[in-house]
């Protein structure tokens, strides 16, 4: 991959290019999933034709691919396709129940994928955007961000096995046949979030006191409609190809300044106490929370510099309108969960 940092930016980044100067189309992979979803409603609305490719195919226009693995038939939904977004993947499991957790992860983020780039290089996609995740980088950082340049350092099976993907996809498009870009999130929220973040919402919603008062850390989160911008960039832009891009923001939160912030999207007022990280570490640890008490105590910050310099790109929606958004949906739907 390309290492060296464009510099200026170029003024056709954005969304607000022209849809008309795209003239192919793109497949996107894992479509029905919480991104693809958004992906394919962005590309609809701009006008850009694409192929949603799912496990099982529920309405017109979607291609259905059975479950993911080195065998996987991709054929059809590559038709007529030029570029690929891979979204689907085996996502982080909290509890795994799988015999062999790896060989789970490495069946469907690395052999599904290695087939569906093999396939797409042999039918002439021309580019190939690989939305791996921020894990790759590591689990957490101490004073500096997390670059595009630093060595990969995954803690557990599914950054293992992203990393482990982009390492073959790197192999495969060393020739420069089909481009390959590559995009490391971190945590993604937008309206319909489930996970820690929804049940942090739900707490701050209930107006429950939370003991994080004192917790002085910086975590990079990335909107869902910024981390789909960044796609249907890096889709498009003739400058993205051969590079590693990270996504957030901007605006990287301690967790009692996102509590505050959500409070407010909530309508509800921030309960915070004080109490001291160490005590509510070894507290985490007792109670087999060790993973969790890392997630809200501890810092994980990107830079993005790089995908602005070489992009020209820039978040077209800010974290309080993106909470706002977010703290909606969820008012709105929280009795359908």
């Amino acid at each position: 991959m390309n290492s060296a940092a464009g510099t200026g930016e170029d003024s056709t980044a954005g969304m607000s290019m022209d849809p008309s100067a795209y003239t192919g189309k793109i497949l996107v992979t894992g479509a029905g999933g919480f991104v693809g979803t958004a992906l394919c409603h962005a590309l609809a609305r701009a006008g850009i034709a694409h192929v949603p490719a799912l496990r099982r195919a529920s309405a017109p226009g979607q291609v259905a691919i059975g479950e993911l693995s080195g065998a996987t038939d991709w054929n059809a939904a590559l038709a007529g396709c030029d570029t690929v977004i891979h979204l689907a993947a085996r996502a982080h499991v909290m509890h795994d129940s799988a015999a062999d957790p790896l060989a789970s992860y490495r069946v469907v983020n690395v052999d599904a994928t290695l087939a569906l780039a093999r396939q797409a290089l042999r039918l002439g996609v021309r580019r190939f955007v690989y939305v791996s995740s921020v894990k790759v980088n590591g689990e957490a950082t101490q004073g500096a961000p997390f670059t595009p340049f630093d060595t990969p350092a995954p803690q557990d099976a599914y950054g293992q096995t992203k990393h482990e993907a982009e390492t073959a996809l790197r192999a495969l498009c060393q020739d420069g046949a089909m481009a390959l870009v590559i995009v490391r999130p971190p945590l993604v929220y937008g309206p319909g979030v489930r996970a820690n973040f929804r049940a942090l919402m739900r707490l701050v919603a209930a107006g429950l006191p939370l003991p994080l008062a004192s917790v002085e850390n910086r975590r990079s989160l990335v909107a869902l409609a910024n981390l789909v911008d960044l796609l249907i960039v890096c889709a498009r832009h003739p400058r993205a190809g051969g590079h590693v891009f990270l996504v957030s923001d901007g605006d990287d939160m301690s967790t009692p300044e996102l509590i505050r912030r959500m409070a407010v999207a909530l309508g509800r007022r921030a309960r915070l106490l004080p109490l001291p990280p160490a005590l509510l570490r070894m507290a985490a640890r007792l109670l087999g929370k060790a993973g969790a008490a890392d997630r809200l105590l501890g810092s994980l910050q990107v830079d993005i510099s790089h995908t602005r310099s070489v992009l020209g790109w820039h978040p077209p929606v800010d974290a309080d309108s993106a909470l706002r958004e977010c703290a909606s949906f969820y008012l709105n739907h929280r009795e359908d969960a």
